[in-house]
């Protein structure tokens, strides 16, 4: 949020002057007259752009404690919290979106929904594999990049899940954008697993395939 004194401090009378907070018309030759005009104007706008910065981190932080304490109280966010990568926010946002998850017959089909599947494209008898459709749910597309992104900065905790030796290969041969989508893909079937048969993830659970 910008203060209206920043706001009203940027505005301009017809005659060329500026407007002070207080509405006043400031002659155009201030910052000539006085040298440190332009200074002190630098300084207070900069104030309280530093107010507006710590009220927004403030509010920020007491809405994540919020979610965190609804995501504690429900059932399935507690299952979808245990999947590495998935905290508070995504296993909230998740269950928000989906419910149980039982609208999906299997993970294909809920990575498809978040748009993290790649386009097919058909050229003879060869299946070219693009760009993800990027349809769906965009904003929590976006989350599980993000939960797949903060796992794959610890490679040393990969080996003793399931997906381990799969991250590690394929960590070799992609690039590291392409390779976060392509895990943001497993964990949402994981986290589908995880949810529709209302149980922990364990580091072996393997994605719904039926």
């Amino acid at each position: 949020m910008i203060s209206p004194s920043i706001l009203t401090s940027h505005q301009h009378t017809e005659q060329g002057g500026l407007r002070s907070a207080a509405g006043t018309s400031l002659p155009a030759t201030a910052a000539a007259t006085d040298p440190g005009y332009a200074y002190r104007c630098a300084i207070r706008i900069i104030g309280e752009l530093i107010d507006d910065w710590e009220y927004l981190d403030e509010r920020i932080e007491r809405i994540t404690d919020e979610i965190e304490t609804l995501a504690r109280a429900d059932e399935n966010c507690r299952r979808l919290m245990t999947v590495p990568g998935i905290g508070p926010i995504i296993a909230s946002a998740m269950v928000a979106a989906i419910g149980n998850g039982a609208a999906f017959a299997k993970g294909r089909d809920f990575a498809a929904w978040l748009g993290l599947v790649p386009k097919q494209m058909s050229t003879g008898d060869r299946t070219i594999l693009g760009r993800i459709t990027k349809r769906g749910n965009r904003y929590l597309r976006m989350l599980f990049i993000q939960g797949a992104r903060a796992i794959l900065f610890r490679p040393a905790g990969w080996a003793k899940h399931s997906f381990g030796p799969w991250l590690a290969a394929a960590a070799r041969r992609l690039h590291r954008n392409v390779l976060a989508t392509a895990f943001a893909n497993k964990l949402a079937r994981i986290a589908l697993t995880v949810l529709v048969e209302g149980r922990s993830y364990a580091a072996r659970v393997e994605p719904r395939m039926t």
